[in-house]
Parts: structure tokens; sequence; C-alpha cells
């Protein structure tokens, strides 16, 4: 069972393997799809409220600059806490919702339709970290600046988490430190490089490491501590998901398709 907020519609009709596509195909259907184009024209709602009402340049700025430097901590705390966190599973009412944002990702890291944020999820919490620190900055333009900034950086994130599942080796050097960092976390050991555009914090805090630190692959790399064990207590993912996969996922993948 998956959690689909809207009915799969033009490009979106059919599944999308970032495994087999190129990059010209990527940026086809990931400008197509409805969350993007949501961040997209709620960022233009907000830069037109803006202009209506503008808010001081310094406090324009001010306003920006928080949602943008805000933006990289409260992810890191998201992923570290939330999303691997041990907890949303004991719980049939939270159990659709982690499975829907973090597990079903790292059963299917390959799978677009499951990497790419949904709205519902994302937007409160942008909401909280931007619009009311702007509106405390610089009033209805602040929060308006602020929110933007919020939204136009989650559209970067998701992008560049597109990337480093992407069948695609990066030529930049940034690109390529950051994609084999994230394919350490899902690949290696999942309890460190929780930023995706930003490791700082995992320096700061410790769970930043090079793949080469780690020789020993984390035992539940793949299932988030999700095992047998667990779901005969916790079976609400299970039941989600027609039992637990095993094994690793590229390899489930490519039986699959085969299948």
């Amino acid at each position: 069972m998956k959690l689909v907020e809207n009915p799969p519609a033009g490009i979106w009709a059919k599944s999308h393997w970032l495994n087999r596509m190129s990059l010209r195909e990527l940026v086809a259907a990931y400008f197509q799809h409805h969350a993007i184009r949501v961040y997209l024209a709620l960022a233009a709602v907000a830069v037109g409220v803006a202009i209506w009402s503008p808010p001081t340049l310094a406090g324009g700025l001010a306003a920006a600059g928080f949602a943008v430097g805000v933006f990289s901590l409260v992810w890191y705390v998201l992923h570290r806490f939330v999303l691997h966190g041990k907890w949303m599973w004991k719980s049939k009412l939270l159990s659709p919702t982690w499975k829907r944002i973090h597990y079903d990702h790292h059963q299917d890291p390959n799978s677009l339709e499951v990497l790419l944020g949904a709205p519902w999820t994302t937007l409160p919490t942008l909401m909280v970290f931007t619009i009311v620190p702007g509106f405390l900055i610089a009033g209805i333009g602040g929060a308006a600046i602020g929110f933007a900034a919020g939204l136009l950086a989650t559209a970067f994130n998701e992008f560049c988490h597109c990337i480093q599942h992407l069948s695609y080796k990066p030529k930049n050097k940034w690109l390529a430190d950051m994609k084999a960092r994230h394919m350490a976390h899902h690949f290696h050991d999942e309890t460190g490089n929780f930023g995706i555009t930003d490791f700082s914090w995992d320096r700061l805090f410790g769970t930043f490491y090079e793949r080469a630190a780690r020789p020993t692959k984390g035992p539940s790399v793949f299932n988030l501590g999700y095992t047998d064990d667990v779901a005969a207590r916790y079976p609400y993912v299970a039941e989600l998901s027609g039992g637990i996969a095993k094994g690793h996922p590229r390899r489930r993948d490519d039986h699959r398709k085969a299948a």
C-alpha cells in the first residue's frame, strides 16, 4: 500500500527508476512532479506578496538568510531523529507516514516516486521555520521572502537528492563528494551522513564519516532497524508493505523488473 497524494497523470502515469534514467529524463520528470510544481508555484506567490508588501532590503536579506541557514539544520534534525528514529513504526497512526517518507525510500532508493517528498509532510515544517521567523524579522514581506527562500531551498535539495541516486557521475567535485557520502548512508552505514547538500552539521555532531573509516557495513543499513523481530511486535509497516523486504535494494529491484 502506498499513500498517493494525487492520481498520477502525464509523465507520472508510470514509475521512474533513477538507475535507468538519463539526466535529461530526470529533469523532465522532476519539473512535472506535482510536489515540485507546488513548491515553485507557492514560491512565486510568496514573491508576489513580498512585492505587494516589500520589506526593507536588510530585513528581506535577513529573512531569506535565516530561512536558508536554518534549512540544513532542520533537515539534519528531522533526518536523524525522525526519519531514522525508532518510534514512529510503533504507532499505528504514524506508521503509514514513516513508511511513505523514509522506509520506502531506503527499500527502493532508485524509485523517484518515493524519493521526492510529499507537500503535506514538508510544507508544515517549512511554514513554521520560515514564515514565523520571517514575520518577526521583517513583517509580512519578511515572512513571504523567508517562505520563498525555504521553498526554493527545498526544491534545490530535492534535485540534488535525485542526482545522488541517478546513474550519473557528477563532474563537479562538490556534487561528487556529496553523492559519495549519501551513497554510503544508503548502502554502507545509515547511522551517519544525514546531510543531503550540507554535511557541516554531521561534522559538528559527530555523525560525519568517510566510507574508508567504517570498514564494516552497518547491520541495519537496508531495513533501518525494522527487522522481523520488531515487526512481530509492531506489525503496522510490514502489513502496509506486504512483508519485510530482504537483501540489497538493487538486487530486489532487478529481480522485480525481471519478473
